[in-house]
């Protein structure tokens, strides 16, 4: 095998985000469901034998050193395979979103380099790699939706009904940095349980559609929405077509639960607007052992 191709790259959404406590070292704690759509990035991996890393933008132009090539150059530390590989992107999960788009192919590169490579690392020792470089990264190489807590390293699979979703992405984005740095951040949510939520999700999944959409809420939007006025216009445009809204991880996309289809027209000049559906695992489920 020289090259694997149009490997995807998920996105994902946050059904509700709490934030419960701040450890002393200031990381945060939260809990968070994270829900995988069919919103999606494109890898394609080749090898090269001269042990380089080497990465082509089809799309977007990245940052010189983002995600994907600390990913690859991290494992092929831990491994030495021996061998190097030149990785194609095509991005189309839109940045500084709150959507988990580099995480995500991050995630789909360390599983396609490790089967690539021939390494046949299981799933543990990637979600190791994967937790220096970023929370989110565990996450996706499960490969299933997740109840999250801790500061996101502890990850309870769950199953999430079936359902539809509008996404809207502002043009403009948020920094995740100004958002935790804010003094007017809640921080003392009561800690949530699972039967809790998924309690709500079988009623809300059943009854409208809304798949758990409807439990808690987000701790992160009142600040985005001071910081970043468009998050509220995004909110509103949804509910202007009779959707009910909220912001996913620290924005600034948002989203809603679609019961029944909706014409998404007349989005603002420079807006990100999609129908989801939401994935029941990764496209990639099951490519590294646990």
């Amino acid at each position: 095998m020289k090259a694997l191709y149009d490997l995807p790259a998920p996105a994902k959404l946050n059904l509700f985000l709490h934030i419960t406590g701040r450890r002393a070292d200031g990381y945060h704690l939260l809990q968070s469901v994270f829900m995988m759509i069919d919103w999606c990035d494109t890898l394609h991996v080749e090898l090269r034998s001269d042990g380089g890393l080497s990465r082509e933008d089809l799309t977007t132009q990245l940052p010189a050193e983002d995600l994907i090539l600390r990913a690859a150059r991290a494992l092929q530390q831990f491994a030495s395979p021996g061998q190097g590989a030149h990785i194609g992107v095509a991005k189309d999960v839109p940045a500084e979103a709150g959507m988990g788009g580099g995480s995500s192919d991050a995630a789909t590169c360390l599983l396609a380099l490790n089967r690539l490579w021939k390494l046949h690392l299981p799933l543990a020792r990637l979600e190791e790699i994967g937790l220096a470089l970023g929370a989110d990264v565990p996450f996706f190489l499960r490969g299933r939706n997740a109840w999250v807590e801790g500061i996101g390293d502890q990850i309870t699979a769950i199953d999430v009904p079936a359902a539809r979703f509008a996404v809207a992405k502002p043009a403009e984005g948020l920094e995740t940095r100004l958002i935790f740095d804010a003094s007017d951040l809640n921080r003392a949510t009561p800690a949530a349980i699972i039967s809790g939520f998924a309690a709500d999700s079988a009623a809300s999944g059943s009854n409208s559609g809304k798949s758990g959409i409807a439990f808690g809420h987000n701790d992160l939007q009142p600040v985005a929405q001071r910081l970043c006025p468009a998050v509220s216009d995004a909110i509103d445009w949804l509910g202007a077509q009779g959707l009910s809204a909220r912001m996913t991880g620290s924005g600034s996309a948002v989203f809603a639960a679609m019961p029944h289809d909706v014409e998404l027209a007349d989005a603002p000049e420079g807006w990100r607007v999609r129908k989801c559906s939401n994935l029941a695992v990764h496209p990639l489920f099951g490519w590294a052992a646990d």
